[in-house]
């Protein structure tokens, strides 16, 4: 797989050069890429809208549909990757500190099997 040969910071790369060969830059502000990366984020949303869970799962075993969903997940990445170019956010640093927020704001012991606090149901073991 080519997530283990190729690192965030290449991938950066890659949406900057794209962004530079194409003189992108202005318009790729933090507004406008917010904004994008939202309109992508539906748009990929849309690949599982009325899905049951079961049914949003095999859509990784259809291929046609595994590629679409895929399709939109790249442009939500590259709008991100474009934003942490733009505000000159270290990705690795940032999603570090945000799972070690997330790690005391859900501690796994009083949140395994559940979704979150308003989850009656008991930890599972």
């Amino acid at each position: 797989m080519a997530d283990q040969r190729e690192t965030i910071h290449e991938l950066r790369q890659r949406v900057d050069q794209f962004v530079a060969e194409r003189h992108w830059h202005t318009f790729h502000t933090p507004k406008n890429l917010a904004m994008a990366l939202a309109i992508e984020a539906a748009e990929l949303m849309e690949h599982f809208q009325w899905l049951e869970p079961e049914e949003s799962r095999a859509v990784a075993h259809d291929p046609l549909k595994r590629a679409a969903a895929a399709e939109e997940l790249a442009d939500v990445i590259c709008y991100a990757l474009a934003m942490a170019n733009e505000l000159g956010i270290d990705v690795a640093d940032a999603v570090r500190a945000k799972m070690i927020k997330n790690a005391q704001k859900y501690p796994a012991d009083e949140f395994r099997g559940r979704w979150g606090a308003g989850d009656s149901r008991p930890t599972s073991d």
